[in-house]
């Protein structure tokens, strides 16, 4: 069953008996995220009372740091369907602002989680902070809900090849082209979703058809090229070579993910696709003329076959 979205606090939809509540960023959804998610959804199933998730966009660190941070594992959709995949049953997405950033510590835990969700259980991770300037603590939280009338739990902290689980951790691994890493850390293969839309169709006339995907993002994990899988498009994932970035080698500007798929020939514009990245190749660069370009991209599609004709995919 797919998760409600409440897009606003202006929206929550009322629950007498209450709710079951976390909070956070729930940037990438790892697995730290999703123990936090089943002992949320265990507890509401025992409850008998909905799960809920409270959500922020943007998310604190990008309001405050105006667009000069490190890009996200997950946008707004991707979140919303990794949620609605671990079982939750609403999402709330409040929108950060100033006037949100404002809220002190007191007035969320009464005025929001107590009046506006009817909070009757509330598990958050072991690092969490909110209210205006992170004046609230787990111990605070506890001792609103003692006043209030709700139940704190703490999450402890997940913990893989003795290090902690975490966002930052994930990105870096992405960012050092370390796939199986990122895997682990995510129990899932990392991808990017979006819809196919019309380009510039200059990969046909280099004999290199490619569905292209709009990321909407100032910045993405990952960059260069690499060996994709595509879901969505058929009842098995189709094996490919993608581009993430801007494409220096045709003067591109826009953050744009570009996918070959091999022995494909169907027209799949408007259709929403899940791309899972497998393996780096390589950096973009930048080459003088088409012909220098074209021998590049066969190099890598040849590559990319390889690795799955070696899996036995192709």
């Amino acid at each position: 069953m797919k998760a409600r979205l409440i897009r606003g606090l202006d929206n929550i939809i009322p629950a007498p008996a209450g709710r079951v509540i976390t909070i956070g960023n729930f940037d990438g959804v790892h697995l730290g995220h999703q123990a936090l998610l089943a002992k949320v959804r265990e507890k509401a199933q025992d409850l008998k009372l909905p799960s809920l998730v409270m959500t922020f966009e943007p998310q604190p660190f990008e309001f405050f740091a105006k667009g000069k941070c490190a890009p996200r594992l997950t946008r707004c959709r991707e979140k919303f369907c990794l949620l609605t995949q671990y079982g939750i049953d609403q999402v709330l997405v409040v929108n950060f602002n100033e006037q949100f950033a404002a809220v002190s510590a007191d007035q969320f835990t009464h005025e929001i989680l107590g009046n506006a969700l009817r909070a009757k259980y509330v598990m958050v991770g072991d690092d969490f902070r909110y209210g205006h300037a992170r004046q609230g603590s787990f111990a605070t939280l506890k001792e609103a809900g003692k006043q209030i009338g709700f139940e704190v739990a703490e999450m402890p902290t997940v913990v893989f090849s003795g290090e902690r689980v975490s966002s930052t951790r994930v990105r870096n691994a992405l960012l050092n082209a370390d796939h199986v890493l990122a895997e682990q850390l995510l129990g899932r293969p990392y991808a990017m979703i979006g819809r196919v839309v019309h380009g510039d169709k200059r990969g046909r006339t280099l004999g290199f058809p490619t569905a292209n995907i709009y990321l909407h993002r100032a910045e993405t994990p990952v960059h260069g090229i690499y060996v994709v899988r595509m879901h969505g498009i058929a009842n098995k994932p189709l094996p490919g070579v993608a581009n993430v970035g801007t494409r220096p080698a045709v003067g591109g500007t826009r953050s744009l993910l570009e996918v070959y798929l091999f022995n494909f020939s169907q027209e799949i514009y408007g259709r929403h696709v899940s791309v899972e990245f497998c393996e780096k190749l390589r950096d973009e660069e930048y080459y003088p003329n088409l012909e220098l370009l074209t021998e590049q991209i066969t190099k890598d599609a040849a590559k990319a076959r390889h690795y799955f004709e070696m899996r036995g995919e192709l």
